[in-house]
């Protein structure tokens, strides 16, 4: 059977895995594959193992476990080796790095912020401050024949919206950074301003947690503001 791969951690944490459950229909506990001064949290990888609710939360239980009692390099969901010999040798092979990694993330954690801004909101606002984008928008509102126009107040308006965006992003992000040791930029999202992991010493928590509150401060109603954290430091890996 085919391994899953949950975490790797150094060999002398402890990894206490009593009462866990497993992915998988059946929740095959964890078990410990060592290596070295390295140790790989795996399982039994079920088949055609898909990210439901339940395995997801088996995943994430097993994590927050392992971060109670040191450094873990976390694995994302659905990580899959051929078995356990083949995830030790995976560990011997890559050792140096990992156990750099381990150092590096030790004692951190990771927090997720998203932000969003009403499109409505963003358009009255560019609407007031461009002169050029209110007198076309005014000029092409009740002229059927304005199409050239029409289509020259789109493409401005797309820019601008780009631009802004892009602008409250890096001063979104740049506020918050000193509050933490890294940054990662995610994937960008939909209707989404800023989509960021923060990585922040856990002594530090509180801290980075009240910079976010202040920053939400900052801004109206038009604007969302979601924190998720603490959480394994999946985008420093």
């Amino acid at each position: 059977m085919s391994t899953y791969v949950y975490a790797i951690t150094a060999a002398d944490h402890p990894v206490r895995l009593e009462g866990l459950r497993g992915v998988g229909e059946d929740g095959t506990p964890p078990r410990a594959v060592r290596s070295g001064e390295l140790t790989a949290v795996v399982g039994d990888a079920p088949d055609g193992l898909r990210a439901k609710r339940r395995d997801v939360a088996a995943h994430q239980a097993v994590l927050e476990r392992l971060m109670t009692d040191g450094a873990v390099l976390p694995m994302r969901f659905g990580l899959v080796g051929p078995d356990d010999e083949q995830v030790a040798a995976a560990l011997e092979e890559n050792s140096e790095n990992y156990r750099r990694r381990l150092t590096e993330l030790d004692g951190c954690l990771e927090f997720s912020l998203k932000v969003s801004r009403d499109e409505d909101d963003l358009l009255r606002e560019i609407l007031r401050d461009s002169t050029e984008i209110r007198e076309l928008n005014e000029a092409t509102r009740d002229n059927p024949g304005a199409h050239g126009d029409r289509v020259r107040l789109g493409e401005l308006i797309s820019r601008e919206v780009e631009r802004r965006r892009e602008q409250e992003a890096r001063e979104i992000t740049g506020r918050l950074a000193p509050a933490a040791l890294k940054t990662a930029a995610g994937q960008p999202l939909q209707d989404t301003l800023v989509n960021v992991s923060f990585l922040v010493g856990r002594d530090g928590a509180a801290a980075f947690s009240e910079a976010v509150h202040q920053e939400a401060e900052r801004h109206s109603e038009a604007y969302t503001i979601r924190l998720n954290g603490p959480l394994p430091p999946y985008s420093f890996v």
